[in-house]
């Protein structure tokens, strides 16, 4: 029997589950429904509310946009007319229909659900080239997916680094929890934020004779700032204000932290408080106290901070890793405010101390409440279960590539992976990067080897992985002798192998290796798996595991992609700006 500490002393989460919602209260966040609980299996089993609910999102750009901090950003994209999108909010087992218009200049669009698992409905992934066509300019698309899943994530669009512009938004799926509080402060984003435009930055990176650090092709630019829920001020003059996070003392409050940054990871303390850790990626850990949390880019974390201390004004900090590997920023001390009930207009005196620097590296000792393990005697690793990441640059063309086993990946805007599945055509071209898994559920075991100094945060579409294992850390890889290999021999005995981290994003360390596992077979589709730096992504870091399609036409519908694919068709021939990088 499993016990928690909740605010009436321990209490034993079987037999709590009542009839209605209404049984989740501050004092026991671990029930919700009949049924269903924070130790439910939501990969089995999830309630069905019958209730929808209704989004409506317009994709629109302005050239020269005032951004939150009071600076002009060139090319801005945003969700209905501001930034960031509006949260995404509804109950676990909620259905979403969230309807997309397309009113940018040119560009297509798409919009992509991330850390949803979306069983057995991969045609509203929204990953231009891979699960569907692009929206044209002055059309609409309707994504439909059911909440299987509880917690906090985010949306954005999903085609060549289109993000970094600003078509971004929160989603909150509230659920159970493993800990009690009496307050939630809701979603809380942090990221960072460039002036100039994607394209603009995406041209000059993919440029090897014009990188943005010297002698460095493919280095990414400095962020111009670190936004807090979609504010900061200027911290090279004036404009723009400090997010804000109100507490009430003497009550715990919950807060969904976001990275949805293209580059910046983040370590995030709040001066003077500790934060109880509840959840990551969807996936609620057996809970634990600490000081200070690293947010990879595409990563979540929900904590629960209690106001115990003196009511005041306090500095919610987040460090960026002094190696610069993980990200770089000309806002050199990147904060928000935390208050307390009558500091609300007060700025915070003490800076706090700097926290450990990870190196970019994520926290690896999480525990899922739900244990999943992956069979060791099942791990035989071989070398086509290894993704090398390297980076290119190719003299032929003058272009800089992210590459995974040697082939940088390069979609079909207009043939996207779907349509061969539809076609009943798995004939591949080599620049598609597809990894075929036919069979029905088996564990898969996966050797990710960077032979660069640079760190990715991993991400997978479709199913959450498990974090067996990773090479250890480097505080600055170039200063070394390399690439650190896995070796089965020696390193298959450092892997966790019995309820390790859960997650659907990780660090891949620069000049190592990671190993993941997850249940392929479960939920037929065409998942990336790829770098969650857009930039990266852009020059060619993905593949995508192609999951039984022999059952996916049975299982979704996938003659309806053929609506929008036609209308993408027709236009593309007259878009004056054609894709230049991997579509993603």
């Amino acid at each position: 029997m499993k016990f928690f500490q909740l605010l009436g002393g321990l209490v034993p989460l079987v037999g709590l589950v009542a009839g209605h919602p209404t049984c989740n209260h501050e004092c026991n966040r671990g029930c919700w429904s009949n049924g269903f609980d924070v130790l439910s299996d939501w990969e089995s089993k999830w309630p069905i509310t019958g209730k929808t609910n209704i989004y409506e999102l317009e994709i629109t750009e302005v050239d020269e946009w005032v951004g939150p901090d009071g600076v002009v950003k060139h090319g801005a994209m945003l969700i209905n007319g501001g930034f960031p999108g509006p949260v995404l909010r509804g109950n676990w087992g909620d259905r979403f229909d969230v309807i997309v218009t397309n009113k940018l200049k040119y560009n297509g669009t798409s919009m992509h659900w991330h850390g949803l698992h979306l069983w057995n409905n991969n045609i509203n992934d929204g990953v231009a080239g891979i699960t569907e066509c692009p929206i044209p300019p002055g059309a609409s698309k309707k994504y439909t997916f059911i909440a299987t899943q509880y917690g906090s994530s985010w949306y954005h669009s999903h085609i060549s680094s289109q993000y970094a512009n600003g078509i971004v938004g929160a989603i909150q799926i509230d659920g159970p929890a493993s800990y009690p509080y009496d307050q939630d402060l809701g979603v809380f984003p942090i990221n960072d934020w460039y002036y100039d435009s994607v394209e603009t930055i995406l041209q000059r990176m993919m440029d090897p004779n014009n990188p943005y650090r010297p002698g460095s092709p493919g280095s990414p630019p400095e962020s111009d700032n670190i936004l807090f829920n979609g504010t900061n001020i200027n911290p090279n003059g004036p404009g723009g204000e400090y997010a804000k996070v109100r507490l009430t003392s003497g009550k715990r409050h919950r807060l969904r932290l976001i990275n949805p940054s293209a580059d910046n990871t983040f370590t995030i303390s709040i001066v003077g408080h500790t934060m109880t850790v509840i959840e990551a990626d969807f996936v609620p850990v057996q809970p634990y106290d600490t000081t200070e949390v690293y947010l990879g880019v595409g990563q979540r974390y929900d904590v629960v901070i209690n106001a115990d201390q003196p009511a005041g004004a306090y500095w919610l900090n987040a460090t960026l890793s002094s190696n610069g590997f993980c990200g770089s920023s000309k806002n050199p001390y990147p904060a928000a405010i935390v208050t307390y009930e009558g500091f609300e207009d007060s700025i915070p005196t003490d800076p706090g101390v700097a926290p450990v620097d990870t190196y970019c590296a994520d926290d690896l000792s999480l525990r899922s409440l739900v244990p999943m393990s992956a069979p060791k005697t099942e791990f035989n690793p071989r070398p086509e279960d290894t993704l090398s990441v390297s980076l290119e640059v190719n003299t032929n063309i003058s272009k800089v590539f992210w590459e995974v086993n040697g082939v940088p990946i390069d979609v079909s805007w207009e043939k996207p992976t779907l349509q061969y599945v539809l076609d009943s055509d798995l004939s591949f071209p080599l620049e598609a990067n597809v990894i075929q898994l036919p069979d029905e559920t088996v564990w898969t075991f996966w050797v990710i080897q960077n032979v660069s100094p640079i760190p990715h945060p991993m991400h997978l579409h479709g199913h959450d992985f498990l974090v067996l294992g990773r090479s250890e850390l480097l505080p600055d890889p170039t200063q070394g002798s390399g690439p650190v290999f896995f070796d089965p021999a020696v390193d298959t005995e450092k892997l966790t192998f019995d309820n390790p981290t859960r997650r659907d994003t990780t660090m891949l360390p620069g000049f190592g290796w990671l190993v993941i596992a997850f249940k392929a077979g479960n939920n037929p589709g065409a998942w990336s798996f790829h770098c969650h730096i857009p930039w990266h992504m852009s020059q060619g870091l993905s593949v995508k595991f192609l999951e039984r399609p022999d059952i996916m036409a049975s299982k979704m519908d996938l003659p309806s992609i053929g609506e929008n694919c036609n209308a993408w068709r027709e236009y593309a021939p007259t878009n004056p700006f054609q894709k230049f990088d991997s579509g993603l």
